[in-house]
């Protein structure tokens, strides 16, 4: 079986959809046919590995993985830099590795050591390994005057925090600002990156679990940790990701991210709708908004104008986009018509299907003879946004629906795609106890178009929001 390649990742190095066309001398349903079954015959594979070579790219000839960036050395562009925050643990010694992987990867790397992670490991070696001064004291008045904390803070192409531990986790989640670690992380406007490392009772607390999903939804990455043995003796999960997966990863948010989508106006709906029964009851459902909340973070880190309409949530709002909090699914409706015209819309909210015909403005009282116990509801049909805006004269270029199926996933999915008129579906299941998707930070999909069903495995929600947006990004050739 051939080796999967990743198109997504060399359509990025090659300059996007219409310079990878070009290279192979085909059309743009080849391409799409590639990364559907995600490899390419062996004359093509040859082609991809001449060009990315030629650009001085370093790549391993069996799944065209692009391992090493171009020699920034011989390049007049100004190398991309991480802003890298050492954390005191244990793994604070793999820090110094992963800054010399980052370094041949043609990133530069200007080192922060925390007071706990002068314990492990000194200035003078982050120093001396990054060729870079280490900034360690907020207050340092010699620091203070040759680079201000917030320019550190706003210099950096990332800000990579490795070791993540429990302690760092919890002030960064309540935005503390104590320290020089804690001030950059509270003041940069660049993707932040952290690679947790603790013990796996650590890991797993409630309060732990709390933080992680508080910087998950302000957009922060995470990598890690994996299971295996740690630094105190016991087993699980915990054990900071190595070296090399960090580094790689720095590279692709350090210079992975081009603005892909600028210029372009998307429409992301999300969360459930609320329908009033009377004046304290309703009608809803249980989606908690992540996914769509990410897929719109992720649109608007490409450069896209995204309008975010929202049903009643327990997120915060993202930066860099405009929210518009709604009620009802005539609300999102009328929200979703007054963002028009798009170019990208993607219904990702939990629209309620029905309604109450006739909401009580007074709470509805229980009878007061208790031989009748039962309460007759008549409901209407809501609004279909999706179906709506297919049939719109001011239609989005790429209308994108969500399919949330407890049974026969693929052929509901495929059918409310013809029936919406919409360009991709992305099809899930939902409903077993044993595999949650609503209220998980994980999800899993179908990517369902009129040429091509895409399995996607499971991921976190904002790593299949980040994919699908590349995916857009391709769509429209950039």
């Amino acid at each position: 079986m051939a080796n999967h390649v990743d198109l997504t990742a060399i359509m990025t190095a090659l300059g996007g959809r219409q310079a990878m066309q070009d290279v192979l001398g085909v059309g743009a349903s080849a391409i799409s046919n590639y990364i559907a079954r995600g490899s390419v015959p062996t004359h093509v594979r040859s082609k991809l590995y001449n060009a990315l070579t030629a650009r001085g790219y370093q790549v391993r000839l069996d799944d065209l993985s692009i391992l090493c960036g171009p020699d920034a050395a011989t390049s007049q562009i100004k190398k991309p830099m991480v802003l890298l925050i050492i954390g005191g643990g244990i793994a604070a010694y793999k820090a110094l590795e992963t800054a010399r992987r980052m370094q041949q990867l043609g990133l530069d790397v200007t080192g922060v050591l925390t007071k706990s992670a002068a314990q492990f490991i000194t200035p003078l070696s982050v120093a001396a390994l990054t060729n870079q001064k280490c900034y360690d004291d907020l207050f340092s008045l010699t620091d203070e005057a040759e680079m201000g904390h917030i320019r550190l803070a706003r210099s950096a192409d990332l800000v990579l925090v490795m070791p993540a531990t429990a302690n760092l986790m919890a002030r960064a989640a309540c935005g503390l600002a104590d320290d020089l670690a804690t001030t950059i992380l509270l003041a940069t406007t660049t993707p932040i990156l952290m690679a947790p490392a603790m013990n796996p009772a650590m890991w797993a607390h409630p309060a732990t679990i709390a933080n992680q999903a508080i910087l998950r939804q302000r957009g922060i990455h995470m990598i890690g940790p994996t299971e295996g043995d740690t630094a105190c003796g016991e087993i699980g999960s915990g054990r900071m990701s190595e070296p090399a997966d960090i580094a790689a990863t720095a590279f692709e948010l350090a210079v992975k991210r081009p603005q892909s989508l600028a210029g372009k106006t998307a429409i992301v709906t999300a969360g459930p709708t609320v329908e009033p029964i009377d004046s304290v009851r309703f009608i809803a459902n249980h989606s908690s908004g992540k996914q769509g909340y990410a897929i719109a973070v992720a649109l608007a880190a490409r450069g896209a104008s995204v309008t975010l309409i929202s049903g009643p949530v327990a997120l915060p709002a993202p930066p860099q986009l405009q929210l518009v909090s709604v009620q009802t699914a005539r609300d999102m409706q009328a929200a979703a018509h007054a963002a028009l015209p798009a170019d990208i819309a993607i219904c990702a909210a939990a629209v309620a299907d029905w309604r109450v015909a006739e909401a009580s403005h007074a709470k509805l009282k229980k009878p007061d003879h208790r031989t009748d116990t039962q309460m007759q509801l008549s409901l209407v049909e809501n609004p279909d946004i999706l179906a709506a805006l297919g049939q719109s004269d001011q239609r989005p270029t790429l209308l994108v629906g969500f399919a949330a199926e407890t049974e026969d996933v693929l052929e509901n999915a495929t059918a409310k795609r013809h029936r919406k008129q919409c360009d991709w579906i992305v099809a899930n299941q939902v409903g077993a106890a044993d595999d949650p998707v609503f209220g998980s930070d994980q999800n899993h999909i179908m990517l369902i178009s009129e040429t091509a069903v895409e399995n996607w495995p499971r991921m976190l929600k904002t790593e299949l929001a980040d994919k699908l947006a590349d995916r857009i990004a391709m769509e429209f050739g950039t």
